[in-house]
């Protein structure tokens, strides 16, 4: 495999307080740490009345994105361990980093029944960093009113992401970011727009090889795709009983368990209203990925370590098989790291973006 890159997250523990001044600084800390958590949380409840007011506006046919927020956040949130023992240097790039940059584009393409508001801590990351982030809805997710049963193909499932990289200026680039399932759409893009992608990043994704289905990835923990077409309860036959499947959505337990089992409660409360049914169509379809195009793209691969809908083995054994360029580890992590560990995700994504 090429280099390995891992990124290692150092636990911060209070040995106790002798003093009443150490444990008074204790809970100012603590009381900082929840205050940042908040404000983090509104700006989702304030991206969620965005989208909202977006949808009673437009007709559903345009591509709506996720790019810039007006309001900017004061401070890093503490979510897990990295903010605690960075440097200023660590928590707000110089303008000498963007400037060394390639492109400072960052595109987020979620996952299956997620939508671009899951990026929300991400996008404030990378926007403080002075990064240029976007987030998309793909064809039937977050606000797009696309009826998921009609979404058949991958590449129109992935026509927002193909719209924006076809619309972009000849001589520019971006990096892209597939979580989970979203992986198939950056290799779908690798394919067809190498020119235009300066890395792909995988982030607990589909980094399918050639002639494989995003859905064989999740096979060992669902069972064969011609298994889970006959006797799923969780698929969706929007066509009637008699016809095949056409879309799938979890039970909200079982999402909890598979998604989220680290994330904060605010946010899986989130997930919970947000989500929508997975089309049934772009999974089950074989990329076709030749070495002269997708091969000569510059691959990444994030690893989550606590993730129970992409088990760490099977996480690495796709790295084994289909070897990317990096692999970059994230300890603690559900396969939700834009939940559960934001900073660490965020740091990770500098990281690759400076890797010349």
């Amino acid at each position: 495999m090429g280099n390995r890159f891992s990124c290692k997250t150092k636990s911060t523990h209070n040995n106790g307080s002798k003093s009443s001044r150490r444990f008074a600084g204790g809970n100012r800390s603590q009381r900082k740490l929840q205050t940042d958590e908040e404000l983090l949380h509104m700006q989702a409840l304030s991206l969620a009345i965005q989208h909202h007011q977006a949808s009673q506006r437009f007709e559903g046919s345009m591509s709506r994105r996720i790019g810039s927020t007006s309001s900017r956040r004061k401070s890093n949130p503490v979510s897990d361990p990295v903010l605690n023992n960075s440097t200023p240097k660590q928590q707000k790039q110089s303008p000498e980093f963007l400037e060394n940059l390639e492109t400072k584009k960052i595109v987020l393409i979620h996952g299956e029944g997620f939508g671009a508001w899951c990026w929300y801590k991400t996008i404030a990351l990378l926007e403080e960093s002075g990064m240029i982030p976007t987030a998309l809805d793909l064809t039937g997710s977050g606000i797009d009113l696309k009826d998921t049963n009609h979404v058949t193909t991958l590449e129109e499932y992935s026509k927002p992401l193909i719209d924006y990289l076809q619309n972009l200026p000849e001589d520019d680039k971006v990096i892209l970011v597939g979580h989970s399932s979203g992986g198939a759409c950056v290799s779908y893009a690798l394919e067809h727009f190498q020119q235009k992608i300066s890395k792909a990043i995988f982030l607990c994704g589909t980094m399918v090889s050639d002639g494989q289905k995003p859905y064989d990835v999740f096979a060992e923990q669902l069972g064969s795709a011609e298994l889970f077409m006959k006797e799923s309860k969780f698929l969706i036959h929007g066509n009637g009983k008699d016809n095949p499947p056409t879309g799938f959505m979890f039970e909200k337990q079982q999402m909890r368990g598979l998604y989220f089992n680290q994330s904060p409660a605010k946010d899986i409360a989130l997930a919970m209203v947000s989500m929508r049914p997975i089309p049934l169509g772009p999974i089950m379809q074989n990329l076709s990925l030749s070495k002269e195009k997708y091969g000569t793209g510059r691959r990444f691969y994030i690893q989550t370590l606590e993730d129970h809908a992409l088990s760490p083995d099977i996480q690495e054994k796709l790295v084994r098989e289909n070897p990317p360029e990096g692999v970059f580890k994230i300890k603690g992590s559900d396969h939700c790291p834009f939940f559960s560990k934001p900073q660490s995700l965020h740091k990770i994504l500098l990281e690759i973006a400076q890797i010349a």
